[in-house]
């Protein structure tokens, strides 16, 4: 594996607050797939006594959106969740539906390299190589073939 082929992966992180209810994570880079894998949700040192729901909100094509709760945390009773193993793709938002937070939101960024921009690659390689290759062969001359001389065409020595 080269370097060019290695997954970029960058911490990627929000608060959410009364302030500041949603975060969108969306990506505009279109030579690479990107993917969002959730670590955990935890509850800032001064959140209040209540309850916190935060949900996730991703486009549902012609439907609208969807909203689904992944986290409900309490100050006292559970102020952190584990959320490794979700993997969302782009765009979706995090928003605070319940409470007034602060929540913190902890995630892994991967931009990986588009499959199907490198198997286009390939292929306009291959064809490139596929032709120069028959204009070497068209490019190169015939040689004529050498013929035997008269010396010993048929004299066989014998001891």
């Amino acid at each position: 594996m080269n370097k060019s082929e290695k997954p970029l992966s960058i911490l990627w992180g929000c608060e959410l607050n009364e302030h500041n209810k949603e975060q969108q994570f969306k990506a505009d880079d279109t030579n690479h797939q990107h993917q969002l894998a959730l670590r955990s949700m935890c509850l800032g040192h001064a959140a209040k006594d209540e309850f916190n729901v935060v949900e996730l909100v991703t486009a549902a094509g012609t439907d609208g959106e969807t909203a689904v709760p992944v986290a409900t945390l309490h100050a006292k009773a559970m102020p952190t969740v584990n959320l490794s193993g979700i993997d969302l793709h782009p765009p979706v938002a995090f928003r605070l539906k319940v409470g007034s937070g602060p929540v913190y939101v902890c995630a892994e960024h991967i931009a990986l390299e588009d499959e199907s921009s490198d198997e286009e690659m390939d292929e306009e390689e291959e064809l490139d190589e596929e032709v120069e290759e028959e204009e070497d062969i068209e490019e190169s001359p015939v040689k004529p073939a050498k013929k035997a001389g008269a010396k010993n065409s048929g004299s066989v020595k014998v001891r």
